[in-house]
């Protein structure tokens, strides 16, 4: 599986990447139940197939005492991110996840995170979408440096978007930058570049657009825009929509890894071979995005996120 290096972190992973957020569990978000046995064999199933890279995050219900449990004893074997900023509120029969920019609640998350995830330290620590005033009132970049210098975490980044994101860009202050793209959500296709300039890693989310409508979580508006630029008609023969989607997605040059998820081994198998077959073809990628712009779904187009 292809690889590459992460930024000026320097640390090297598959640009296939899992998004842990999928084992999560129904209490958070909605999310699908997930048995001890389906998260000890999917997690298992990531590493067995050559990814490095993981991520989760404190509010990702289940998802980090899970690779705790179930993947610490492999720690060596992959790259571990996660964020911050989050909580975690009962409420009976599901949790709510509000977030509490101070330093306190870092701190918090970090001592708590690695306590789940049964190690020493994160490779990347994330902040999980402030807005730039939110990062500037509560301090939150001086914490995660602190957090870094006591060693807690080796590199420091942060999961946003428009129109957030730019201001931490020219910041300078992060090496890694989360960002949603795919061929159905292409509003930070230039953004990923002028990030990654910076010398920052990229790490995409929403890869695969969630999956198709019906097999998948993916927004039917969002899946309207493939049906009408008939991007059907590119995909290689016998190949699927979620297929072509992640080789789209792979085809930016500045990204770094894009997290995809699932708790189904088959799927992650489909995901693996996708991944192994490599980008589009310059030619197609090229075609694709020319017929998404033609129906609004390009890169200066704004749309319902």
């Amino acid at each position: 599986m292809e690889t590459a290096i992460l930024g000026r972190t320097g640390l090297r992973v598959t640009k296939l990447g899992y998004g842990a957020m999928e084992i999560r569990g129904r209490r958070v978000w909605s999310g699908r139940p997930v048995t001890d046995e389906q998260a000890e064999t999917i997690l298992n199933a990531v590493l067995d197939a050559g990814i490095t890279f993981i991520d989760t995050s404190y509010d990702y219900g289940m998802s980090e005492e899970y690779i705790g449990r179930f993947i610490s004893k492999r720690r060596s074997e992959y790259i571990l991110a996660t964020k911050c900023g989050c909580t975690l509120v009962n409420r009976g029969d599901h949790d709510e996840t509000p977030h509490v920019w101070t330093r306190e609640n870092l701190l918090h998350n970090i001592d708590i995170s690695l306590k789940r995830m049964r190690t020493d330290y994160v490779d990347v620590l994330q902040l999980h979408g402030p807005t730039p005033q939110q990062a500037e009132e509560g301090g939150l970049v001086e914490t995660l440096k602190e957090i870094q210098k006591a060693g807690k975490a080796r590199w420091i980044g942060i999961s946003s978007y428009m129109p957030n994101i730019q201001p931490f860009i020219a910041s300078g202050h992060f090496d890694t930058f989360q960002i949603p793209y795919s061929a159905i959500e292409r509003e930070h296709e230039d953004i990923i570049s002028q990030a990654a300039a910076t010398g920052a890693g990229i790490i995409v989310r929403g890869g695969v657009g969630q999956g198709e409508p019906g097999a998948g979580r993916g927004p039917v508006d969002r899946w309207s825009y493939w049906e009408r630029a008939k991007l059907d008609e590119l995909l290689d023969e016998g190949e699927s929509r979620t297929a072509f989607m992640l080789r789209f997605t792979l085809s930016h040059p500045h990204m770094t890894t894009t997290i995809v998820g699932t708790l189904r081994p088959e799927h992650l198998a489909e995901n693996v071979r996708a991944a192994e077959k490599g980008p589009l073809p310059a030619d197609v990628y090229e075609e694709a995005k020319r017929r998404l712009t033609a129906v609004g779904m390009g890169p200066s187009d704004t749309y319902k996120r």
